[in-house]
């Protein structure tokens, strides 16, 4: 069509009906143009509502209200509800809800009077109105409003016994949530998730759309239980791997300039150090072309974290390893500015940020572990048996958390001494309360005065998961003995070997830094570098899984890695890997 043709001239028959066809368009234009924008004064009320001065902004939109005719009237009406909502007074949001016209509401204010009235039906334990309360759009509302709204709706669901509906609602809401209530929120949906077995949650995580914020949760679950997943967790644009040389057809793929972050001075450098030798282990077991990799020292604190850092970037480096120690990490990623992304080696008390990845032998992953493990055999009520030491607590808490959002309880805990005492009352209890198995979050000596005591109390032919720390202060088989049978997260190096690395046992008698203890941390460098050298297959596949020398690595849609490990097993007091 010719834009600067010349419209044809109305003939004299039509032009009686030109007036008409004015009004109709006018109409026409009516019923489609947008809700009007508020007045200042109502646009100045709902600031300070957003503000957090909720009684304030009540008033004041009460006050506009009296004045006001039509719909103006109704939205401030509407409004001032929801403020006094917030303020904590639903008895005057109620009386103002009687005066309006919902009918005649648009926009926002239709949303946030939706939201009010959920949350209303909600307090009034009527989860069965939420959904006919929830019209409009949340889309109008701010972030944190479209969350609750979310929150609102996934509630409903679960009351109605949608456990599907109730975590995409609860997705959803995620965009809006931070900290404890984000966590919380997580938790809650892990939990939902937990009810739907193994051929529901597959089939469900298949049918999700790109990009639909359920898919990584769902994803997610799928790897802890050990099954495929239907396409790549949604990465979004977190990873950018443009600068990298190309890739080999198995995936390998490493940064241009590595800089590797580690306390090589201070309280952590005798940590540091395996980590250090793991690393280079790998590094020089690779015959491709390898970056150029350059230590920083940290000196073990959240200053010498951020700084060393800071160094990397303007030296050029374009992957970071590190830094080792949790205040460390925490420090960093509260930094504005992380323009190079990286592989944290510890968790932080906050989310990685995008293009960023946490990758840790925490007492937390060892606890989540042995829940998994439990959780898969159908042993769902468990005795906790926790050290008073930080490890222990840390564990216990961990797998306390993931076992109640799959659905199992701790049936009692039992927090243990160094020299455990009687504990006959307390294991009778737990028999009492239908402990199936026992998890055992302490070190080997607390182990050996406990495992008589479970025995007699009934516990020897049941399930006995440990941590890692199950083998701290064991090595005499005569003693260890009494443990036989208690299965524990282990190294997978030492069972099935590690490709580029000697068998475990030839490299501990060559280093020291491979031996003993700090074997495990020779096996979380390697692993560290592996990691940093396959990032792009681990974040752009559905397969994408490296078998490391800690476990089984898979990076999650929340930029963590998750580590399935080997498992072991005492026999005759000597540990041995378990069969896959």
């Amino acid at each position: 069509m010719h834009t600067n043709a010349r419209l044809a001239p109305i003939p004299n028959r039509l032009r009686w009906l030109v007036p008409g066809l004015a009004l109709l368009l006018a109409a026409g234009c009516a019923t489609v143009a947008t809700a009007p924008v508020a007045a200042p004064d109502h646009a100045a009320a709902l600031a300070q509502l957003e503000q957090g001065q909720a009684q304030e902004a009540a008033q004041r939109l009460e006050a506009l209200a009296l004045a006001a005719k039509g719909t103006p009237r109704n939205a401030l009406l509407a409004d001032a509800a929801f403020a006094w909502h917030e303020a904590g007074d639903d008895t005057r949001a109620r009386s103002l809800l009687a005066q309006l016209d919902p009918r005649r509401l648009t926009g926002a204010s239709r949303a946030r009077l939706s939201l009010l009235n959920a949350e209303l039906a909600l307090a009034a334990q009527q989860p069965g109105q939420v959904q006919a309360a929830l019209v409009g759009d949340p889309a109008s509302l701010a972030a944190p409003l479209q969350a609750r709204w979310h929150v609102a709706a996934a509630t409903a669901h679960e009351a109605a016994g949608d456990a599907p509906g109730a975590a995409s609602a609860r997705a959803r809401a995620e965009a809006g949530l931070q900290g404890e209530a984000r966590d919380q929120n997580r938790r809650a949906i892990e939990r939902l998730l937990s009810t739907l077995d193994n051929a529901t949650l597959a089939a469900r995580a298949a049918a999700l759309p790109a990009g639909d914020p359920l898919y990584n949760f769902a994803a997610r679950a799928l790897v802890r239980r050990g099954l495929p997943l239907p396409r790549p967790f949604d990465q979004g644009q977190a990873w950018n791997f443009d600068q990298r040389p190309p890739g080999a057809s198995d995936g390998y793929r490493p940064p241009r300039r590595l800089a590797v972050l580690l306390p090589l001075s201070g309280q952590l450098a005798t940590a540091a150090a395996p980590v250090r030798d793991g690393l280079l282990a790998g590094y020089y077991g690779e015959n491709r072309q390898r970056p150029e990799v350059v230590f920083y020292d940290t000196a073990g604190t959240p200053a010498g974290a951020v700084a060393a850092y800071a160094r990397a970037v303007s030296e050029g480096s374009d992957f970071v390893v590190g830094p080792l120690g949790r205040d460390e990490v925490t420090a960093v990623y509260r930094e504005s500015a992380l323009n190079v992304p990286g592989l944290a080696l510890n968790r932080a008390s906050v989310a990685p940020p995008p293009g960023h990845a946490m990758f840790s032998l925490a007492p937390e992953d060892d606890g989540l572990a042995a829940a998994d493990y439990l959780l898969a055999r159908e042993h769902r009520q468990v005795l906790v048996l926790a050290g008073q030491d930080e490890n222990g607590r840390r564990a216990a808490e961990a797998f306390a958390s993931r076992l109640a959002e799959r659905g199992g309880k701790v049936a009692a805990t039992v927090t243990v001494s160094e020299q455990p005492a009687n504990l006959a009352a307390q294991l009778a209890q737990a028999t009492a309360a239908g402990a199936d198995s026992v998890f055992l979050a302490v070190r080997g000596p607390q182990a050996r005065a406990l495992a008589p005591q479970l025995a007699l109390a009934g516990f020897a032919a049941r399930t006995r998961v440990g941590t890692s720390q199950l083998t701290s202060g064991t090595g005499k088989a005569e003693e260890d003995v009494v443990l036989d049978g208690i299965v524990f997260p282990a190294e997978a190096w030492s069972s099935r070997g590690a490709a580029g690395l000697p068998q475990a046992s030839l490299a501990a008698a060559a280093l020291p830094t491979a031996r003993g203890p700090a074997a495990r941390l020779f096996a979380f460098g390697y692993d560290a570098w592996r990691i940093s050298a396959y990032l792009e297959r681990l974040a752009t596949r559905a397969d994408g899984e490296l078998r490391g020398a800690t476990g089984d690595l898979r990076l999650d849609g929340f930029g963590n890695v998750v580590r399935q490990p080997a498992w072991a097993t005492f026999s005759g007091g000597v540990p041995v890997p378990l069969a896959r």
